[in-house]
């Protein structure tokens, strides 16, 4: 697919991966549909439109089934048919298995699973009409082998692949391609406040000896997006930390 043009909506796109994700779609000539639970600043847009695409903003929660719906209405309006949906947004609440209370779990689920489902149902339909589409769902290195403390975040991202592996078979006759990315340990706001410890132990189990960037990630999502036969599919970008024989 050409990107040129094409309309890319990036869910949990105001900051880190999701945010590099946009910016580097917009670098490609993509219009940008940047998202949110909460209203996002102006600064971000004007980053995205100073390579000469367009860009807008749309808010609310994609755990919602109507609220999905609204924002991908509103998204059309604002930039016309969504060809390549990023489903990036996700949250982690860390905890011991013996002292997650169920809200705990549910919470994760909700967000990462439950609305990856909900967006990817309604931009799906709309595909299906074009006969062409892109759908990228960001899962996680954990999602492949678990984690201690992250019951809940490793099951939702297991979810997210073989929900990818489903949705890949049923949109392949329309030309909808769906894969999934699965980052290890990227630098971001959230790797930053690790202790130097705890980042020490990570790099050791990494083959490449590193935290990957939000550029690592982002450049596999325009891969994908461009790659028409590459479907149902697991891209790791881990720096080998899942290496699997």
């Amino acid at each position: 697919m050409d990107l040129h043009n094409k309309n890319v909506f990036v869910t949990g796109s105001s900051r880190g991966i999701g945010y590099t994700i946009a910016e580097t779609f917009a670098k490609e000539g993509a219009n940008i549909i940047l998202n949110g639970r909460k209203e996002i600043d102006q600064s971000l847009i004007d980053g995205i439109t100073q390579y000469g695409v367009t860009c807008a903003a749309v808010n609310g929660d994609i755990a919602d089934f109507e609220q999905a719906g609204q924002m991908l209405a509103e998204a059309e309006a604002a930039i016309g048919p969504i060809h390549i949906l990023v489903n990036n947004a996700g949250i982690t609440n860390d905890k011991l298995l013996l002292r997650m209370k169920p809200e705990d779990f549910e919470s994760v689920i909700k967000i990462n699973l439950t609305g990856t489902f909900n967006m990817t149902q309604h931009a799906i339909k709309k595909m299906m009409k074009l006969r062409e589409g892109r759908i990228i769902n960001l899962t996680s290195v954990v999602g492949l082998t678990g984690n201690i403390g992250q019951a809940n975040y490793a099951a939702s991202k297991a979810g997210v692949i073989g929900f990818t592996k489903s949705a890949a078979r049923e949109g392949a006759a329309r030309g909808i391609t769906v894969n999934a990315i699965a980052p290890g340990f990227i630098e971001t706001e959230m790797t930053a406040v690790l202790s130097d410890k705890v980042k020490e132990q990570s790099i050791a189990v990494i083959p490449l000896q590193r935290f990957g960037s939000t550029e690592d990630v982002a450049h596999a999502a325009v891969f994908l997006a461009k790659s028409p036969y590459i479907t149902g599919q697991v891209l790791s970008v881990d720096g080998g930390m899942a290496m699997q024989g």
